[in-house]
């Protein structure tokens, strides 16, 4: 038995939601310790010597447009405990075969230049009215610790054109063919296939994000961030154990609260017995979304993109135009693997060099797949780069793979290598299928399973733990 009687608060998973939700509650008074099975926290926001020493990999997540913008996160200290953020010149690049490209920069008038004719417009008209309501935008998007509409204007503009298809917005928006694929790009962050509705959701917040604070990457590594939460918590009298596996609720002795940063399929396992039928009957249906293929490479040089302007971005849609781009996605949502897959590329040392050892150079890179898939992508993934980027093949040093079964023995969390929590849909956008609430009195959920839901952003995590102490009256 683990001894928790002088800990009433536990917490499992040192994931962002894990370390939110132990942070509101050490800030509410309480004890509290996290257990983390792997002997380094983070979850899927951990960075690793992946390949060779001196070269430093995000292991999940590598840019953070919602951290950098998270209501809970700006309330936190974490500058002072060493997390700096750096923000590249441009968020996103996305370039197309004839060696152009379009870039998102901070203006949303410089981007708008680089399309064709009427779309030149049509692209200030929407971005700008997101852009300069950006603050009473967020504040609804990511809701802490209330939820209600405090600004329904700006809500009835951006749900209007959230809740439409991405081919669907891209087609009566646009005319030309660029816009429509940089717009198919951002669809892709939906992780659903982009002729469904509300596929283009995350995309437009993630657009609007790109011009108003950018998509910064934290120096050092994603591991920056949980590091600062972890001494933060620390210092607030918390405690962590890594290398401790949690598998029960029988595990523990008792406990006045218990956070779970784990997906419904785990705390199904952890407390089947404890669980009332129709509970668990929800929790075995509970749908996951695609997996991932991910890849890490060490170059001896930059990428030789064929358009210079991808070396001013941090990010790197690499897919073409749209009708390219909702066929990839297509053929993943029908459990096929895309013969040219949509791939987001992350490039971090051309804006970190602390994350390099002498001239080498690290990028990032992965593309969706049916869930469960062992197939190796690494072909298909690079000669997808390597049309953009020719030559890029030859400055290979080593590389990292990890398909959906190494990622999910890596993180639990990524269910069969579904890295968001669950399927996306427009039903789960306003009816979440799991609360933070659970049949057990003092147990509640965390993860991004529950609301906002998926990102790197802790509201999960605080939102539940503020819930549990209402709920326990605590507060």
């Amino acid at each position: 038995m683990i001894n928790s009687e002088d800990r009433p608060a536990i917490v499992i998973g040192s994931g962002p939601n894990g370390l939110s939700a132990a942070i509101t509650l050490a800030q509410a008074g309480l004890p509290v310790t996290v257990y983390e099975r792997n002997e380094v926290i983070g979850g899927a926001c951990r960075s690793s010597e992946l390949i060779r020493p001196g070269f430093l990999h995000d292991i999940g997540s590598a840019v953070h447009p919602l951290a950098i913008v998270s209501p809970f996160f700006r309330k936190l200290p974490l500058k002072d405990y060493g997390l700096k953020w750096i923000v590249p010149k441009a968020a996103l690049a996305h370039p197309f075969d004839d060696g152009t490209a379009v870039v998102l920069h901070s203006s949303v008038a410089e981007t708008a230049l680089m399309l064709d004719g009427s779309d030149r417009k049509a692209y200030r008209r929407l971005m700008d009215a997101l852009v300069n309501q950006w603050e009473e935008l967020v504040d609804e998007v990511m809701q802490f610790p209330r939820f209600s509409i405090r600004h329904p204007f700006v809500m009835l503009n951006f749900g209007r054109r959230a809740l439409c298809s991405t081919t669907g917005l891209a087609r009566s928006l646009f005319n030309g063919s660029r816009a429509r694929a940089v717009l198919a790009g951002l669809g892709v962050h939906s992780v659903m296939s982009l002729e469904k509705r509300a596929s283009i959701a995350a995309g437009l917040f993630l657009g609007a994000a790109a011009h108003a604070t950018g998509w910064p990457l934290p120096e050092g590594g994603s591991q920056r961030i949980v590091d600062a939460m972890a001494d933060y918590l620390t210092k607030l009298g918390g405690n962590i154990i890594t290398g401790t596996e949690i598998q029960s609720l029988d595990q523990l002795s008792p406990h006045r609260l218990l956070m779970l940063d784990v997906t419904p399929q785990q705390f199904l396992g952890m407390a089947e017995q404890r669980l009332p039928y129709r509970y668990k009957h929800k929790l075995r249906n509970y749908k996951y979304g695609p997996g991932v293929f991910k890849i890490d490479w060490i170059l001896d040089g930059l990428v030789p993109w064929k358009a210079d302007e991808c070396l001013d971005a941090g990010a790197v849609h690499l897919g073409g135009y749209l009708d390219e781009i909702v066929a990839s996605e297509r053929d993943v949502s029908q459990g096929q693997h895309p013969g040219k897959p949509f791939v987001i590329l992350v490039q971090p040392s051309l804006f970190d060099k602390t994350r390099i050892k002498d001239t080498g150079h690290i990028i990032w890179g992965y593309c969706h797949v049916p869930n469960s898939s062992s197939f190796d992508m690494t072909e298909r993934i690079e000669s997808q780069i390597e049309r953009f980027a020719p030559g890029f093949k030859d400055r290979i040093i080593a590389r990292h793979t990890m398909n959906t079964s190494v990622l999910q023995k890596d993180n639990p969390n990524c269910i069969d290598g579904d890295i968001t929590g669950g399927a996306q849909s427009l039903r789960r956008m306003f009816l979440p299928e799991v609360s933070y609430e659970t049949p057990i009195s003092n147990v509640f959920l965390c993860s991004a399973t529950t609301p906002p839901g998926p990102g790197v952003h802790g509201i999960c995590g605080a939102r539940a733990a503020q819930f549990a102490l209402r709920k326990q009256k605590l507060v």
